[in-house]
């Protein structure tokens, strides 16, 4: 069986950030899990011109872009499936993450898309239901399972540890599971028949 890629997205760039302690978390876990060959992104990494095109054929065109930026859209492109990683600030996500999705089109197209949130007493379940509105209209699939954090800052410890992980890890299985299932799917309808948006 061929292995599925999984592109893990560090959404925050806010100095100070979490991001990376829950990103390596969930990625160990995907990587023990298996099923995926699991790629890291990191907003804060990708200098993205503040402006988007005027011309939606222009922001399609990710050909012409610097290589860098070529680079993203291939590795989003090349992607099986997603889990963002994000927080919640102002009971939402934050504008870097949106700023990444809106540069990117036809990437996330007929791939299914985990969220992994954090935040104050919510645990970030805000941002998450936010974000699957965003994707519904960039013909994504958010899968049902979320993982969330609440109190974030007392769950890790200085070495970015997860405290208790019992109850996380059970539950990254148990999202990964059906993150793989919607993932092979998805993978084998497109290799059929191509999605048309």
């Amino acid at each position: 069986m061929t292995t599925m890629r999984l592109a893990v997205i560090t959404g925050s760039v806010r100095e100070g950030r979490h991001g990376p302690t829950i990103t390596r978390w969930f990625e160990e876990q995907a990587r023990r899990h298996g099923l995926f060959e699991v790629d890291v992104l990191d907003a804060a990494g990708h200098a993205l011109p503040a402006a988007l095109p005027a011309a939606p054929a222009a922001l399609l065109d990710t050909g012409s872009r610097p290589p860098e930026l070529r680079e993203l859209s291939a590795r989003l492109a090349g992607a099986d499936a997603f889990a963002v990683v994000t927080p919640e600030y102002n009971h939402s996500y934050p504008a870097s993450l949106k700023h990444l999705i809106d540069w990117h089109v036809t990437e996330w197209q007929a791939k299914p898309v985990a969220l992994v949130s954090y935040g104050g007493m919510g645990g970030g379940v805000r941002a998450a239901e936010h974000l699957r509105q965003v994707f519904a209209e960039l013909h994504a699939v958010t899968i049902r399972q979320t993982i969330t954090f609440d109190q974030h800052w007392l769950r890790f410890d200085a070495e970015g540890r997860l405290l208790e992980p019992e109850g996380p890890e059970g539950a990254a299985k148990v999202l990964l599971d059906q993150l793989g299932w919607w993932s092979r799917v998805l993978r084998d309808a497109r290799l059929t028949t191509p999605y048309v948006a």
